[in-house]
């Protein structure tokens, strides 16, 4: 029998069909739901996740679940849980405890409940729960195979917890596979951020300043989308190597206490703090919008926001107007929270296919693999290479193959010399 809570039980036949609507798009989770549920790989293991609850997750979820593994499932953000989602997850059996708009005691609640299952593997989204885990329960580290990590926040924390000598169990760096952050944090960011935002605001993005804080691949991807749409891209960057390929691929580049003058729309896709802050704020046009497309909401100053504010808002669903004291209006979407899940669905199923491929392949891997050291492991590379492949075969998708000839080309340094 499963523990959960959710909002609304009855959502549950509403959470299946979304579930099956993503799983019609995603066609390398499937081929390896039927191999795990063959195989039963994963028989008999306790695995705990921190995921976004969206019909993508169930996806993965279901493809665990065929495998043998018992699932204990919270949300890893209080605005990204589709409710009808893990309504139908907690109905089938998954340990589930997540619902949108927890509040902050609530959210680390649901963690705390996942930690009481005492998982053997953990699969985290922004590293909350391998971080609740060490400073909560060092208790169970003993009994822990490893772990995953979807996000680069996550691995960012992950790595510097290895650095210091704090990380006591080894964790799968999966948002590092080519597979998973050329295409989920390009495509899938800049897709799911602009289906956000429009969503949030209804407006035209043609003609706008569209100002983008971090070129990396989520920064890439939104920028490709939102030129796309008609808008005029200004990137601010802190690196040079970045900010001049921005500049090469055709967009303006200046700091962000210059584009703040001219802006429309704003968006953080950096993974660090206080990105948008209250100087910042002071120089923008009447009617700006800010936007959250990295982690945690902490990219753009709310407190300082709220500080220069004499009311608050709410004009639409995600959207905050702030009327500041000199009589402008600012509009904050999503309390400042990720775009494109707490407005939108998320990344596309096409793109999660990919990589939730990856999570369920590195999960199989860390079980079969004998215990590792703590540290942050890269995906190996036959897993990547497997994701890649099945995906273009899921696409009819034919490529070429090196001849005799252009291996022994490649693998020496007699042939082609004089």
């Amino acid at each position: 029998m499963s523990t959960f809570r959710v909002k609304d039980q009855e959502l549950s036949s509403k959470g299946l069909l979304l579930e099956e609507w993503a799983s019609m798009h995603m066609p390398v989770l499937n081929r390896i739901r039927k191999r795990f549920e063959k195989e039963k790989v994963l028989e008999g293991i306790q695995l705990g996740a921190s995921l976004h609850v969206t019909k993508e997750t169930a996806v993965l979820i279901n493809t665990l679940k065929a495998g043998g593994a018992t699932i204990a499932l919270c949300g890893s953000n209080p605005l990204s849980t589709q409710d009808e989602v893990a309504a139908s997850l907690a109905m089938h059996g998954v340990n589930v405890y997540a619902w949108r708009g927890q509040t902050n005691e609530e959210y680390y609640w649901c963690i705390d409940k996942v930690m009481y299952h005492k998982p053997f593997i953990t699969i985290d989204d922004g590293a909350y729960l391998v971080g609740t885990i060490h400073s909560k329960r060092p208790e169970i580290i003993p009994d822990l195979k490893g772990g995953t990590e979807e996000t680069t926040t996550g691995v960012v924390r992950l790595r510097a917890m290895a650095k210091s000598g704090n990380l006591k169990y080894p964790i799968v760096a999966v948002n590092d596979a080519y597979t998973k952050f050329l295409f989920d944090n390009r495509y899938g960011t800049g897709q799911s951020t602009i289906d956000g935002i429009l969503r949030a605001t209804s407006i035209l993005l043609a003609g706008k300043n569209f100002i983008i804080a971090g070129y990396g691949w989520c920064g890439r991807g939104l920028a490709l989308r939102a030129r796309g749409l008609g808008a005029n891209v200004i990137v601010s960057e802190i690196n040079a190597t970045r900010a001049l390929e921005a500049v090469m691929d055709g967009f303006r580049v200046m700091p962000m206490s210059k584009a703040v003058k001219i802006g429309d729309i704003f968006v953080t896709v950096t993974g660090n703090t206080s990105v948008i802050r209250k100087e910042h704020m002071m120089e923008m046009k009447n009617g700006a919008i800010l936007a959250n497309s990295g982690h945690f909401n902490v990219e753009i100053d709310i407190p300082g926001l709220e500080s220069m504010a004499d009311t608050k808002r709410t004009i639409r669903s995600n959207m905050d107007e702030y009327k500041l004291h000199d009589g402008r209006k600012l509009y904050l979407l999503g309390e400042g929270r990720l775009i494109n899940l707490a407005a939108a669905e998320g990344h596309p199923s096409e793109v999660m296919d990919m990589s939730f491929a990856n999570q369920a392949l590195c999960i199989e891997y860390l079980i079969k693999k004998p215990k590792m050291k703590p540290n942050v492991y890269s995906v190996p590379k036959e897993i990547d290479e497997l994701v890649a492949t099945l995906k273009l075969k899921a696409m009819k998708v034919e490529i070429d193959h090196l001849t005799i000839e252009q291996k022994e080309y490649l693998t020496s340094w007699e042939a082609g010399t004089i």
